[in-house]
This record gives structure tokens, sequence and C-alpha cells, in this order.
């Protein structure tokens, strides 16, 4: 096995003894809540910087030592991109010396799209390109392809037929006519347009003398397809408002019409709409028309059968693109080693090559017949075997290393063609991280984002490693981080806060991680340096009884079959489970999916506003059944991480509701009420009241040609979002842009005695998000916060009990301090009635639950079964259980 894939253990302490070789001088911070703050951290060294959830750390780390370094390299640039830059502005700092260029690798999922995939992310897939293009075995005359012939991005290489997407279009009859007992004139063809578009179809049609007022199912099935799909374009005269009866009259005596209509048939409409207009909005509408499915030319493989033709091991490169990543990497071990021919997958794993085979043998079956099945597919070069054994050997090599980083980093249950849309932000993070590891830079400053997070602590080592490897490359490594292991592990701590908000914003300490135990004010110290961990109130209390259990069978999702699994009603639950094991294709897919449909709503479909629907992938469908405890559930809360908002005009207040409450205060104070101004005039999305130049949002968004566009504030109104108008009036002193300045804090004691008001606010603090501001754009909350923030607004409502809330890991982003208050709310929750159930991977919290589910016992393939269950000292236990070490650890 490679040095790369070895298994690695825990990596050892830092040495007390870490002398630095110099430092990032900073002098001055104040972006955001900073209070000029002066520090010093040291280069080339792994440095951790920590505190409590909006203390300021992630102001220091990217928002002033990244954004300076950012800065810095555009001083290199081209004139016009340089004053592009200066619209977005430097960070608020006197001074920083010392700092060495930087890249960050921070949770951004970026502009999603079904062409960007695991390996595009990664580059890996120019590599198995290159593979195929110079050691794949060819069909006998079939002369060499390209590299680029084996890319489903390019003219060379995409499938005619598809183009590349793997999937084709088209509107039948039953999406068209999802009704077929209305008539035509009841708008029986849903895909037509609305309003007058629609209208003048249908008069068209009168003309042309059909039946418009016979139900849909009682037409000819002629009639019915012509209408439907004809390319046809007849231009006719209409006679508007006229009965059909009316206008075969008046065609007959040829009376003047109204106008002349051209004709167009429902799918030639719903395609042609689909393809040509520049309305998200419209072609949101008629992609719910279009019913797609596998290319049948490549099934699904996006490339052009010439590149299919080609395999590699018994695998074309859709199949071996299909294949987990520790699985490849099992294939390329002995073509590594040069003991594999490309003639043959001899040497292959017996499984890998069962299934290459199987794949081969379909793959010649659909090709030319049972006949032809015997047919071989392998070009016989004896004279280029030794040089593609080679040149295979040579490519393995690469890949194996690179793959080696992504299965250490615990991203093995992906395969190469995983589309970058399905993945959570901390396994695109870990992509990254994987492709700077091959990267070979020194000197460079890598600024992470929680790294950690969405990782099961059994992965935390490989992780460190990782780190620790880019670190003895020459690199210096800053990295913002709640997990307590990552913080054990640094050579430096910086500890910002000591709270969140203006009473955070100050270094508490900046040191050895040893140093730390003596700063009484810090809250990390508490958690990093207890004997056992400081245990939330509730952790001595008994679990909870359950009042009955929610039991399904069946469930088969992604990498779930026949799965049966059962949730105790009136508790709190946790799933744990390896990345990639299955536990949120059980609780956050398949559990809301059955429940939802039992309950007859229609189950949430995929966040995918920013994605084309035609890039949009196949959804995955949920099978499986609900035996028993529906009758206790009523409803159902699903609380994910997706955003709020995806611009600035979207924001906490808005979301939450206590900006409504907010105008009508201001509308309600004389000098509106003289003005007569409304609640509506304090809302910047209304033209009366806001700015004129930004339209409400405060920002602008600048192009920066070969960057992602960001946004900036509004020169006009310097983000305050209104004109001088609406901001001329006052409440105690404020304006409406100075409320949405205010930290949710600040506003509890600005809005002391507004109950509307403070029904909202004091959630929102007793959650731990206290430190935002009631302004503060989508655009800049994490996941995390925007999960938060959803269950804030649900915790608002009166508890009726009978709910069942279903949440996604809610502790990420969180220090364990605000993990302890968010536990709180949830308990609170299941006292009053509710069922809650979390995928987590923080073991402390897995620690307080009444029942725990733990999925594996691997990732992909190796996962989808429930190991262990019960209540955590029981599963806790259990020896094949990876969670069971962790959470021993956890229970003291």
């Amino acid at each position: 096995m490679t040095q790369s894939r070895r298994r690695h253990t825990a990596p050892a302490s830092p040495a007390a003894s870490f002398a630095p070789t110099g430092f990032v001088q900073v002098r001055g911070a104040r972006e955001h809540n900073l209070k000029s703050v002066d520090v010093d951290v040291p280069r080339d060294a792994l440095v951790v910087f920590t505190g409590v959830s909006g203390s300021g750390k992630s102001s220091l780390a990217f928002g002033t030592l990244y954004a300076e370094a950012q800065r810095r390299y555009f001083e290199s640039v081209a004139p016009y991109a340089r004053r592009l830059i200066e619209q977005v502005g430097a960070p608020d700092v006197d001074a920083i010396e010392g700092l060495p260029p930087a890249v960050a690798l921070q949770q951004q999922r970026g502009t999603p799209g079904a062409r960007s995939s695991v390996g595009s992310v990664t580059t890996l897939s120019s590599v198995v390109r290159m593979m195929y293009s110079r050691t794949g075995s060819y069909p006998p005359d079939q002369p060499m392809l390209y590299a680029e012939d084996f890319s489903p991005n390019t003219v060379q290489g995409a499938c005619p037929t598809c183009h590349g997407l793997g999937r084709v279009y088209d509107a039948t009859e039953h999406s068209m006519v999802p009704d077929d007992s209305l008539s035509i004139r009841e708008r029986a063809i849903a895909a037509w347009p609305p309003a007058w578009h629609g209208q003048n179809l249908r008069d068209i049609l009168v003309t042309l003398g059909y039946d418009i007022d016979t139900p849909w199912r009682d037409l000819p099935k002629r009639d019915r397809d012509w209408i439907l799909f004809t390319e046809e374009q007849p231009t006719v005269p209409v006679y508007a408002g006229f009965t059909p009866k009316e206008t075969r009259a008046a065609l007959k005596r040829k009376a003047e019409p109204s106008y002349q209509g051209t004709f167009s048939g429902a799918r030639r409409y719903v395609l042609h709409t689909f393809a040509s207009t520049q309305s998200a909005l419209m072609k949101k509408r008629v992609s719910q028309y279009m019913i797609s499915s596998d290319c049948p030319a490549c099934h699904g493989k996006r490339l052009k059968p010439e590149a299919l033709a080609v395999t590699f091991a018994g695998f074309d490169i859709g199949e071996l693109s299909q294949l987990p990543i520790a699985r490849l990497a099992a294939l390329l071990e002995p073509v590594s080693r040069g003991e594999w021919a490309p003639e043959a997958a001899a040497n292959v794993s017996a499984p890998l090559a069962r299934e290459a085979r199987r794949a081969a043998t379909a793959r010649r079956v659909a090709a030319g017949g049972a006949a032809h099945a015997a047919a071989p597919d392998v070009r016989r070069t004896p004279n280029l075997s030794a040089e593609k054994r080679m040149a295979a050997q040579r490519l393995a090599i690469e890949l194996l290393e690179r793959l080696g980083t992504l299965i250490d980093l615990g991203l093995g249950y992906l395969s190469l063609d995983r589309a970058t849309p399905t993945l959570s932000a901390g396994e695109l993070q870990r992509l990254r991280l994987a492709t700077q590891l091959s990267s070979q830079l020194f000197g460079v400053v890598y600024v992470l984002d929680e790294p950690s997070a969405g990782l099961h602590p059994a992965d935390g080592d490989a992780l460190l490693e990782a780190l620790q490897r880019l670190k003895a490359a020459g690199n210096s490594l800053f990295v913002v981080e709640h997990d307590l292991g990552v913080m054990r592990q640094a050579d430096w701590l910086v500890d910002v806060g000591p709270e969140a908000g203006e009473a955070g914003g100050r270094v508490v300490y900046s040191g050895p991680p040893g140093g730390l135990a003596r700063v009484s004010a810090s809250h990390t110290r508490r958690y990093l340096f207890a004997d056992e961990g400081v245990r939330p109130a509730r952790a001595n209390a008994a679990r909870r009884e359950p009042r009955g259990w929610l039991r399904l069978a069946g469930v088969t999702r992604n990498n779930l079959h026949d799965l049966n699994a059962a949730f105790p009603l009136g508790c709190l639950s946790v799933v744990t489970g390896i990345s990639g094991s299955g536990k949120s294709s059980l609780v956050s897919q398949a559990l809301p999916d059955l429940v939802a449909e039992r309950l007859g709503r229609v189950p949430e479909a995929p966040d995918e506003d920013d994605l084309d629907p035609l890039l949009a992938a196949a959804p995955a469908t949920t099978d499986g059944r609900i035996v028993a405890g529906m009758e206790a559930i009523r409803r159902l809360v699903r609380v994910d991480q997706k955003p709020i908002g995806r611009t600035p005009r979207s924001n906490l207040a808005t979301y939450c509701g206590l900006f409504d409450h907010v105008r009508k205060l201001f509308a309600q104070t004389p000098a509106a009420r003289k003005r007569r101004y409304s609640a509506g005039r304090f809302s910047f999305n209304v033209a009366q009241g806001r700015c004129p130049t930004c339209e409400g949002e405060g920002f602008v968004m600048v192009e920066l040609l070969f960057l992602p566009s960001v946004y900036a504030a509004c020169s006009t109104c310097h983000g305050s979002r209104y004109n001088p108008q609406t901001l001329d009036i006052r409440w105690r002193e404020r304006t409406i842009a100075d409320v949405l300045a205010m930290t949710v804090d600040s506003a509890c004691e600005f809005f002391a005695g507004e109950a509307p008001v403070m029904r909202s606010l004091e959630v929102l603090r007793a959650i731990g998000l206290g430190y935002l501001r009631l302004g503060q754009p989508a655009t800049e909350l994490s996941g995390g916060e925007a999960q938060r923030i959803k269950l804030a607004t649900e915790l608002q409502r009166a508890q009726r009990g009978d709910t069942l809330y279903i949440l996604d890991e809610p502790t990420t982003g969180l220090h364990p301090a605000d993990t302890d208050r968010l536990m709180e709310q949830l308990h609170g929750l299941v006292d009053a009635g509710n069922t809650v159930i979390l995928v987590e991977h923080d073991m402390r919290v897995a620690a307080q639950s009444d029942w725990m589910i733990d999925v594996g016992p691997g990732a992909g393939d190796e996962g989808g079964r429930i190991v262990a269950e019960g209540v955590p000292e029981t599963v806790a236990q259990v020896g094949t259980s990876r969670t069971a070490p962790y959470l021993r650890t956890a229970l003291g």
C-alpha cells in the first residue's frame, strides 16, 4: 500500500518548546467588531483562531489577514483590475507586517453546476482522461483519441445526442395535460402560457376548427397529438371574444378579424421557451412540464460512442468515474506496481473484475446483441504493450498519491463524477484542501474555515495529518476552529472574545495552547482544559422514556438498501456515523420524505434556485414506508442549512418577522403620521422609501472579471438602504437604518417593553445569535447561522406538541459554550411534547441524547446499515461502532 494511504494514528502533540521562525504583526485591526487589535501570529506554524460564535475570530483571520494578502496581490495586476478592487475596499487595519501570500479555503459553495464534479474540482479527471487516451484498450480499427475526446465538456468528447449532459428532455401529454377531465377552454393544457398568450392560442384553435369545450380525454387522439406536438405554425385570423359558432360565421363571411395569430404546439412552446427565455422565472415554470431521462445514446455517461468504446481494466471511463474513490484506488494499486497489462484486467481484485466483466458484457450486448457479445473489444498491440504498461504505471502512481489524500480526509466514498451541488460545504472544503496538498506550494499562508465541519471524529486524525503535511512543506496555517481536538494539536492559539458582538473583538490570549489554562476570561479554556469536559446541565438528567415509536421499513435511498429503523417519540435522538455512512440519507432525506407523504404534503424539492433546470441532476427518490407511529405526529419541521436568501436584500430581521413590528413602530411616530408614511415606507423593498441607487440592497454588485463577483457598499446611501426622507423619521432618536445596524443583544435593550419585537429577539439571543446584526445580509451568514435563524423563527411560535423536528448537524460553526445554549432550546422543544432528531458529529451532544442510532460501519457501499442503537451508554460499548470510542470519552 502506498505511503499516502497508510492507516493513521493520532498525531503527537506539538512540542511544548515550539519556537516561531517569524511573526505576522497586526496593528490596529478594526474590521467588523475588532477593537483596534494588536497581535503577533507566528509563521510556519499551525495557528488556531478560536472563540465563541461572533467573537471576531473570522474577522481577524479572513476579514483582516486574508483580505490584506489578497489586496497586496492585486497591486501587481492590471490597473483596470486594481480599480475594481478599490471599489470593494481594504481591511480596516493600521498595519500588517511579515504577511506572506495567502490562499483561503472557505466553506463557500460558489456557483453550482452539474458539469462541476469531484473530478473537475480536484483536476483528477484530467489525469484519468490522459490514462484512457494513452493506455486504454481500443476496439479494432479505432484510431487513438486525445484526452479532450474523453471530456463531456468539450465538443470533441460530448455525446452528440445530449450534448454532454447525460440526460435528454422532452414534454409528454401527461406532463403538459395533468388533468384530462378539463376542456381546452378550462386550461387543460397547463403547459401553455398564462394570461393573454394562452387565450390567444385557444382562440386560434377555434379558428382552426378544434373543439375547445369537450373534455380533453374525449377528443380524438389525432387532434390531441396535433395540438400538443405539431411543428407547424399556421397563421390564421383571430376573432377575440367570439364563440365558436360566431367564429365560424365570421370566417364564412370573411369578416375583418381582430388580428392575425400564429399557432405554436404545446411541446414546441415549452422547449423553445426553455431554450431561449432570459427569464429565470419563466424557465422554471416551463421546466415543470418537461420530463428528463437518461440519454439513450450514452446511457447517462455524457460521452460520444468512440470514447466509451475505450476501456481500462474492463471499464469505460464513465463506469470508472462512477466507482467510489476508495475502490478506484484499489483498482490502481497493481497498475502502480507494474503488475498489470493493458490488454486485460487479470490482476484486478475479484469483485472489481466481476463488475468489469458485467459492464463489458452489457456494453457489448447493447451495441450489437448477443451474437456480438462474444466479440473481443481489445485492440491487441504487442509492440506497444511495454510502453502502455509504463505509461499506465506512471499515471497510476500520480493518481494513487492524490486519491490517497482524499481517502485520508474521509472522502473515499465519493466518486469522480459526483456533482458538486450535491456535496456539503465541509466536503467541498476538504476537496480543495486535498488539491492544495498536491500543489507543492511553499511559503504560503493557508486560511481555513472550520475544516473539521461535518467530519466524524474518526476522520479527524487524518485531517490533522493533512494540515501538518502542508506545514511541513514550508507553509503557515491559520485555521478558524471550534474543534477541541484541532486546538490541542495547534502550535499557537489566538482566542478572541471574550464574548460575541460588541462584547468581543479583543484578543483574550495569543500563545502556545498550554498558556490558555491561566486565562480565566476565556470561554474556550473551560472546555479545553477541564479534566472531564464541561458537562451540560442536562447531562446528569434521567433519559426520557419513549411515548411510542416511529417505525420505518424498507428504506432505500443512496447507500441505504431495504433498511428498517425506529425513532422514539417524545425524545431527543441523535444519529451518528462517519462521513458518507448514510445518516443524512436516512434522517434528512428519507425520513422527511416519508413523513411528509403521510401528512399529505409534497416533500421539499432540492434547493437549486441558482441552478439552470437543464443542468439539474435527476432527483433522488425514497422507497420505503412508515409502519407505526404517525398517529402521534401532526406536523413536520425540517430545519436545514440552506441559505435564508441569496442576496443582501434578505436578512435576519425580515426572515424572523420582527421587522414588520419595527416598521409599524416607526409608522406610528408623529413625524411619520404627519407625512402620511405607512409601515410600507420603512421597507427597503418599497420604491418610496428606499435608496434609488442600490434599490434598497445597501450594496452594489462589483464584477471582478476573472474572480467571483463581490458586493460593495452603495456610494449613495453608504449601506443604509434608505433615501434621506425616510431617514428623517426617528423612533427613540434612532432611524430605521440605525435599527438594522443593531446587534440582537443591543436591540434587546433598545426595544425593551415592546413585546411583539422582544418575542423574536429573546429567542435569537437564547439560541446564541445575539452577536448578529438585525440587518445582517443573508450573503454574510454561514449555513449553521442560517439554520439557527430558522430554528429561532420556529421557537417563536406557540408549542402545540406532536411536532417532529429534524436538524442536520445544528452545532456546525458553534463554540462548545454556544452548543450548550442551543441544546437547552432543543431539550425545551422535547419537554413541550415534541420529537427532535439530529444528525451530529459532536460527541458531547450525542452523550446527552435520549437515544442514539449509529450508522455505518464505513462510508458509501460499506455503510448504510445500523451498527448500534440504544441509550448512549449502550452504543458506547459496541465494538463494531467507529463512534463508540469517542462516545465513551464524552460520557466520561
